[in-house]
């Protein structure tokens, strides 16, 4: 059996012991990738801690850290405050105005995973104090960051088109930009349906305020919740540092945000001295651990030796399939740039054949490769697990693997069927 076999074996007993066992996954997978990296691969532990992603690990700590004393000292329940006057009280508005935000931040130029680290936090703190489907409002701020996010001065964008640029094939930005956009549109539809958000509509937020006063003195939580406390300013002037950090000076967004943390911590230190322990530790070692171990199968060659298997295949249109649902199963545990990166060029022997549509094939796996970011293994997945405030985080984690596992296997085969097949470009 060959290496690449092996380490594919490995990894599904890592699932399967992980959801059998009650094992940290990410422990598991740290195991995995010492006994597969030094035995099967031959690699040292510089080579095996190579795919640590420590900038990952940063932005977790970092962001979690810092919208734990936001949420210490206040300052979440007024931004939840200010989002009800938005909307004027309208609960079913807030999960599409958080879809169109994150959808505004990456079609301006922000990386999908900042504008998810930005704008998730608040979105779940007001899902968990409003009762609303924590699985329905990080799947709505997880696609509409990457509804936004091929636009052609978008990174995601910039990186494909450049792509199909340096591989001389055929390209429309446009084409590539509405694609993401339609398809997140409509899935962010059917979650909306799905996970109870037509039962929002009938619902007032003001009223349920006015309601919860009577008898748990509520109203004054509200009208404590308006106040702009100093330590309140302090932390949404930080938050807005953070965004203008990322955004403008394009500085990692796990350092930023650790570094605000610190700094409001050291003015206020009584608000800020839990927030620590309330970073989600576990969710950093799984996220973590499954990463590194991704790490030792790409340096391995195993990614490689899986997206050449496919393009063997004689039949073009089974192996565009084929690379669209590998372009999805990877990226659910990897950098979806990086795959796009890799697949895109592995797809040129096919376009090169004339009998693929080069726009259509290129859209469609840019669309497989980010469109399961919801997975929560992935950066963005990572950051609505982390940042889900007062929920059960092992149930939370499998209902994310669940939706991340139906979008994985549906939407590589309806792009491939709308986009590719009919042979567009």
């Amino acid at each position: 059996m060959s290496a690449e076999l092996i380490s594919i074996l490995v990894l599904v007993v890592v699932f399967v012991i992980a959801t059998t066992r009650s094992i940290n996954m990410g422990a598991l997978a740290f195991a995995a990738a010492f006994g597969v990296g030094e035995l099967v691969a031959d690699l040292d532990a510089d080579g095996i801690f190579a795919g640590f992603p420590g900038d990952l690990f940063v932005v977790l700590v970092g962001v979690t850290y810092l919208f734990a004393i936001a949420r210490a000292n206040g300052t979440t329940d007024w931004l939840v405050h200010a989002a009800i006057r938005l909307v004027r009280g309208r609960i079913a508005l807030i999960p599409w105005v958080m879809f169109a935000i994150t959808g505004a931040l990456t079609a301006i130029g922000a990386v999908s995973p900042a504008a998810v680290a930005i704008v998730a936090p608040i979105a779940l703190s007001f899902a968990a104090r409003y009762g609303i489907s924590p699985l329905l409002m990080g799947a709505l701020v997880v696609h509409g960051a990457q509804a936004g996010g091929f636009s052609p001065i978008s990174i995601y964008g910039s990186i494909v088109n450049g792509v199909v640029e340096r591989e001389n094939l055929p390209g429309n930005e446009l084409v590539l930009f509405f694609a993401s956009l339609v398809v997140n549109l409509i899935i962010a539809a059917i979650v909306f349906v799905l996970f109870g958000g037509l039962k929002l509509k009938g619902r007032d937020l003001d009223s349920e305020g006015d309601a919860r006063t009577k008898g748990n003195g509520a109203g004054e939580l509200a009208a404590d919740a308006a106040n702009l406390t100093p330590a309140r300013t302090a932390t949404l002037t930080a938050l807005a540092a953070l965004v203008v950090a990322v955004l403008v000076f394009d500085l990692d967004a796990g350092l930023s945000a650790i570094t605000l943390a610190v700094i409001l911590s050291a003015f206020w230190p009584d608000a800020s001295r839990k927030a620590v322990t309330e970073v989600a530790w576990p969710t950093v070692l799984l996220i973590c651990g499954v990463l590194t171990y991704v790490g030792v199968l790409e340096e391995m060659g195993t990614i490689e030796y899986a997206g050449n298997a496919v393009g063997d295949i004689g039949v073009p249109l089974l192996a565009a399939v084929l690379l669209c649902y590998i372009a999805a199963i990877i990226s659910a545990f990897a950098s979806s740039v990086g795959i796009m990166g890799a697949l895109i060029p592995l797809a040129v022997p096919f376009l090169a054949q004339g009998e693929i549509g080069a726009v259509g094939m290129i859209a469609a796996l840019a669309v497989s490769a980010t469109v399961v970011d919801v997975s929560p293994f992935s950066t963005n997945g990572a950051l609505v697990l982390a940042a889900a405030p007062d929920v059960d985080r092992e149930r939370f984690f499998r209902q994310l693997m669940v939706y991340g596992g139906i979008v994985v296997a549906a939407v590589p085969a309806a792009v491939w069927l709308v986009m590719v097949v009919p042979g567009f470009g």
